[in-house]
């Protein structure tokens, strides 16, 4: 019972210094604080514009082209992938007929 009242006693005391906090409330931040949360924006405008710039940049680089011989290799990567699936839908299909015919037979049964 002790232990319920010091929570509650806990919880209206952090809730009575949440409500001290108002225009006149005043924070201390050292100057190194300061200095460290400054440099840190600094940093990440740096990055962004700088990712800005390397995004501009390569827009205005052009494409390139794609060879012959590498489409013919993606092109013969495609149907050899289409060619496995194909056949590992006949091995599963084979796989299905057996368990069927498992099946009819204890059903039968």
């Amino acid at each position: 019972m002790l232990k319920v009242e010091e929570d509650k006693i806990l919880t209206i005391n952090i809730i009575y210094k949440m409500s001290e906090l108002s225009e006149d409330t005043k924070f201390q931040i050292s100057i190194k604080t300061l200095a460290a949360i400054g440099a840190g924006i600094f940093a990440l405008v740096g990055l962004y514009f700088a990712l800005q710039a390397d995004i501009e940049e390569a827009k205005l680089l052009p494409e390139p082209p794609v060879s012959r011989t590498e489409y013919d290799l993606k092109d013969e990567l495609i149907r050899e992938s289409i060619m496995n699936t194909e056949e590992k839908v006949q091995e599963n299909s084979q796989k299905l007929d057996k368990i069927d015919e498992k099946l009819y037979e204890i059903i039968k049964k």
